[in-house]
């Protein structure tokens, strides 16, 4: 990316992030491991980038997400919702919420719908977030903040209802991967505050076994090829499921099943960096402004909520669960006599479906337990067999 001019605010957070990781690698003795830079980057208290403050979501932050686009996304989400609270009652629990946007408007057609939950709950580690989402669900659903819960720990066991994580997680921590000749190398990230930078090295015993397992499905990898892998879905897939009695998980975010992410010719990995909507791979720059993902691999995904107990409910692209929760409906409610209106939903609805834009890039992926796992959002199309 181009030079960055950065305001005086800006600075300081970059340095102090810029410190916390330094500070991690002088105590590792002189490395830490790619998935340990991009925690802190994100994560570390005070500093990282979804935890620090700054603005991220919408047009004044570094990038719009589909609950920003239209009402429309969460008024599907809500339909769907509508269907596992029906068969559970209980509550809702997102993770990471956002600017509280989807949490507004999924209640708002829920109330619609006179299906609203016992509880809306949200799981965000950001205080900053925590108080745009209050004052966004204060604005837009007065009369249902009362019905908002946030909290600091995951709920007990026995928990009914629909959990929810949109874009969340390709915001976790992955562990970056290279093909070498004689071997495997893990990506390590080493230097001080004035400069950092990727070094290879030979992997932890749990990344080598799970590349190892990739191979031995996929085939051998060309020397060269660099990717990345996510060791932690297994045990954020388990600490949902010790606590879902019954109910439903929803996951959607960007990614491919495991063919396809691991493509010869997508020989640099999915890691990409947001900042002020431009996008770029250069990890190192901005520490703690920027966002930094990578895809989801959905089939390791199906495999780790199979392998904690859940029932794969299904798997489809953004676009045809959108449409079979009802979008066309939605509009139809709106009407062309609204005019203006109108409009804007269906230049919206576009931005949500079409295979150019958000329709194809995003995938939907469901669990169950203990309801029926027919889910409308997957009636259109449901692509499990391309796991």
């Amino acid at each position: 990316m181009s030079l960055v001019r950065l305001n005086s605010e800006q600075s300081r957070q970059l340095g102090q992030t810029r410190a916390v990781i330094g500070e991690s690698i002088r105590q590792a003795g002189g490395a830490i491991p790619f998935d340990r830079y991009m925690e802190l980057a994100l994560y570390a208290p005070g500093a990282g980038y979804y935890v620090n403050g700054a603005r991220k979501f919408g047009r004044q932050g570094d990038f719009v997400t589909a609950p920003e686009t239209s009402s429309l996304f969460s008024r599907c989400l809500a339909n769907q919702c509508a269907e596992v609270l029906a068969q559970t009652g209980g509550d809702i629990l997102e993770f990471g919420a956002g600017s509280g946007i989807m949490a507004a408007d999924i209640l708002a057609r829920l109330q619609e719908l006179d299906s609203l939950p016992g509880r809306y709950q949200i799981m965000e580690l950001s205080a900053e977030l925590r108080q745009r989402q209050r004052e966004t669900l204060a604005a837009r659903v007065p009369d249902l903040l009362a019905r908002v819960e946030w909290l600091d720990r995951l709920p007990g066991a026995g928990w009914r209802g629909m959990v929810l994580g949109n874009e969340l997680l390709d915001a976790m921590p992955v562990s970056r991967f290279r093909r070498e000749a004689d071997g495997w190398a893990e990506s390590f990230i080493e230097g001080d505050v004035e400069a950092f930078r990727e070094s290879w090295r030979p992997p932890a015993p749990g990344l080598e076994r799970a590349l190892g397992a990739l191979e031995g499905r996929l085939g051998a990898f060309e020397a060269g090829y660099t990717s990345e892998i996510n060791l932690r879905l297994g045990a954020w897939m388990r600490a949902v499921t010790a606590f879902l009695g019954r109910g439903a998980i929803l996951l959607i975010d960007y990614g491919y099943p495991e063919r396809a992410y691991y493509h010869p010719e997508r020989d640099q990995g999915t890691l990409i960096c947001h900042f002020q909507h431009r996008a770029h791979d250069d990890f190192l720059l901005l520490p703690g402004l920027q966002d930094l993902t990578a895809n989801v691999d959905f089939s390791a995904l199906a495999q780790a909520g199979v392998e904690a107990g859940l029932e794969l409910g299904g798997y489809t692209t953004q676009a045809q669960f959108l449409l079979g929760c009802g979008l066309d409906a939605l509009l139809s409610d709106i009407g062309v006599a609204q005019g203006e209106r109108y409009l804007r939903e269906v230049q919206a609805a576009k931005q949500l479906i079409l295979p150019g834009a958000m329709g194809e890039r995003f995938q939907v992926m469901a669990f169950t337990c203990g309801i029926d796992p027919s889910l409308r959002g997957f009636s259109s199309r449901d692509m499990r067999e391309t796991l």
